[in-house]
């Protein structure tokens, strides 16, 4: 089993990985950004057991990236929404949408991302703040920064 953690490894990638990298979590906040807030929702829309979408929920509402209102008191029940740092998640799921488009949706998209002003596709692209240039790895070089230490990778 892998480990849950990468302390020896000084990677924003891996810390990343730490918060949503395991199993259903990235489709439990693709469903909380599409607006879905509550457990029986999630469950029926994933099909996944509720023990672990519970572990999900929790890890997530633990790691800020979703919050937890109580939505009634008897019996107790609870929404999950998300916070700032769970919608900044948000290019990143497009990338992969964008990248499972490409690579494994051979019939085309099963779904579109669609912009409600304008009724255009939605397109993830990396940009350069200083010129605005879009960029691909070729054009990028990682260099060290604030945070580097000897485990950085």
């Amino acid at each position: 089993m892998l480990p849950r953690t990468y302390p020896d490894i000084n990677c924003s990638i891996a810390r990343t990985l730490e918060v949503v990298g395991e199993r259903w979590t990235l489709l439990v906040v693709r469903n909380a950004l599409a607006g879905m807030t509550r457990f029986e929702k999630f469950q029926q829309s994933l099909g996944m057991a509720p023990n672990v979408l519970a572990d999900r929920l929790s890890r997530l509402t633990d790691a800020g990236v979703l919050s937890q209102r109580q939505y009634s008191d008897r019996p107790a029940r609870f929404e999950y929404v998300p916070t700032a740092k769970g919608r900044n998640l948000w290019p990143v799921l497009a990338a992969m949408v964008a990248w499972g488009d490409r690579y494994y949706a051979p019939d085309g998209s099963p779904r579109l991302l669609v912009h409600d002003g304008c009724g255009g596709r939605i397109a993830p692209e990396l940009t350069c703040t200083t010129c605005s240039t879009t960029v691909d790895p070729d054009a990028v070089t990682s260099v060290e920064g604030p945070g580097e230490t000897s485990r950085s990778t």
